[in-house]
């Protein structure tokens, strides 16, 4: 059974928490605050516990030296310290014995913002790939482990899965929220429809297949699209797309099983490999070296309709390119038939909720979550890595930290 920051005892305690603070930063600047903001209920419920915090986060990709430079959490620290209106430690190095030091030295109410466990990546990976000295150094740090990063619980990595082997673990309140959200879907109101866009179909197919007998429409778009249409045996000229001929097979037989639920793109905004000219066209009319980058005003129309006489929608990708202006108009106008719906609208976190943010619906949905691939595997699987591993930490290994 999991256990809720709620069912755990927590005054006094040393807390070690695994946030989500994988965020945009621009020259040291952070563009989008909503992750941290998201963290705060947890945080603010621990200070009010008296508790003192450790808090640990990744922060993109470290395959360098030099990414290191570009991914440092100290923006995060700034941030947070204007948040709390409070001053936040920070622990440049995570193994060391100084950083166990500043942790098990913190006073009540006082917060210590651990350096990107990415970090711990190079030379060997010890983070992305789960280390136990790492977890068993984690644990030491604190009494207590809250996970509280729902987008990242998909993934078995050390600050994830780690500090439960070893100390009495908790959910925080933001994977709480987003785990309810995403149960709802377990037996939505129908008509429900789940619109999918993204790059490779190859990694969404166990996921489509998990929706397709629970949903009545799923739209798609991007390359997950374009997969389904090249194995009509439609021409998508140059757009991103599988080939993997055991794939290709594996979509035409859902298309055969599931037929009446698809809906795909009937035309297209398009840009040519050469000079980006932009076109509009019918999906059938595409010439070898077309490159499909949004969708058009008749798909638009198309999947407005849907929308429309749904009462549940799952949304998960975009229509097009959006961060280019010539391709963020499908994007856009989807959004406004999402927003002007009567539907429960759920938006599935990752590059959704960043279009959100950058085509100006940051304040127009109620239920936007977090994580993207976190929110597909766990409709797919009804649980995650993360969450396992808190549900099975009331048999937690006796350790002397």
């Amino acid at each position: 059974m999991k256990q809720t920051i709620k069912d755990i005892y927590l005054k006094d305690k040393r807390v070690l928490v695994r946030c989500d603070y994988n965020v945009p930063i621009k020259n040291g600047n952070i563009l989008d605050e909503t992750k941290i903001v998201k963290s705060l209920e947890t945080i603010n419920y621990l200070l009010k516990e008296n508790c003192s915090i450790i808090i640990m986060s990744h922060l993109g990709r470290i395959k360098s030296e030099e990414d290191k430079n570009a991914n440092s959490l100290l923006p995060i620290k700034d941030v947070l310290k204007r948040l709390l209106t409070k001053e936040i430690k920070f622990a440049p190095e995570i193994m060391s014995e100084e950083t166990k030091n500043l942790a098990l030295s913190l006073k009540p109410g006082e917060i210590l913002l651990l350096e990107n466990t990415r970090f711990l990546d190079l030379p060997e990976k010890k983070e992305s790939t789960y280390n136990d000295d790492v977890a068993k150094f984690l644990s030491s740090l604190a009494e207590v482990f809250i996970l509280d990063a729902f987008s990242v619980a998909h993934r078995a990595h050390t600050s994830v899965v780690g500090p439960s082997k070893y100390l009495p673990s908790a959910l925080g309140f933001l994977v709480l929220k987003e785990q309810a959200i995403l149960d709802e879907l377990k037996e939505p109101v129908h008509p429900y429809t789940v619109i999918m866009g993204g790059s490779k179909v190859d990694d969404k197919l166990p996921i489509i297949k998990s929706l397709l007998p629970k949903c009545d429409n799923l739209l798609l778009s991007g390359g997950i699209a374009n997969s389904f249409l090249y194995a009509l045996g439609l021409n998508v000229g140059a757009s991103l797309k599988t080939e993997d001929s055991t794939i290709i097979e594996e979509l035409k037989n859902i298309m055969l099983e599931y037929k009446p639920k698809f809906a795909f793109p009937m035309d297209a905004v398009t840009g040519v490999s050469y000079n980006e000219t932009i076109n509009l066209k019918n999906i059938n009319e595409l010439n070898n070296d077309d490159i499909i980058k949004d969708i058009g005003s008749l798909t638009i129309q198309k999947y407005s309709q849907i929308i429309n006489n749904s009462q549940t929608i799952f949304i998960n990708g975009t229509m097009g390119i959006y961060e280019e202006k010539e391709f963020k108009n499908g994007t856009i106008e989807i959004f406004n038939a999402l927003k002007n719906s009567q539907a429960k609208v759920i938006i599935g976190g990752g590059d959704t909720t960043s279009a959100l943010n950058n085509l100006g619906f940051s304040n127009d949905f109620k239920y936007v979550l977090s994580g993207g691939g976190a929110s597909l595997e766990y409709l797919a699987k009804d649980t995650l890595p993360g969450i396992e591993a808190i549900s099975e930490a009331d048999n937690i290994e006796t350790l002397d930290l």
